[in-house]
């Protein structure tokens, strides 16, 4: 596994830092963020293709749209030939 550090929210305090890595073995992209509050995963249950709640493990994740830099920047590393 080869982790590295792509950037981190630019209004990031000592309470909250959104921030995203990748791996590049696995080919992943790995994003601390804001878990969602009740409301929202409730609305994201009712909208899943699968009708079906979000599974153990798993939850969903708000990301700030100032975040979208640097995910694309992640992205980009991950798959250089995709524009």
């Amino acid at each position: 596994m080869t982790i590295h550090f792509v950037g981190i929210d630019r209004e990031t305090d000592e309470d909250g830092c959104p921030t995203v890595w990748v791996d590049t073995t696995a080919q992943d992209l790995l994003i601390q963020s804001y878990q969602a509050d009740d409301e929202t995963t409730v609305a994201c249950d009712a909208l899943s293709p699968a009708r079906a709640p979000i599974p153990p493990g798993e939850t969903v994740v708000r990301i700030p749209k100032r975040m979208i830099p640097i995910i694309r920047k992640a992205c980009d590393e991950l798959d250089p030939g995709v524009r």
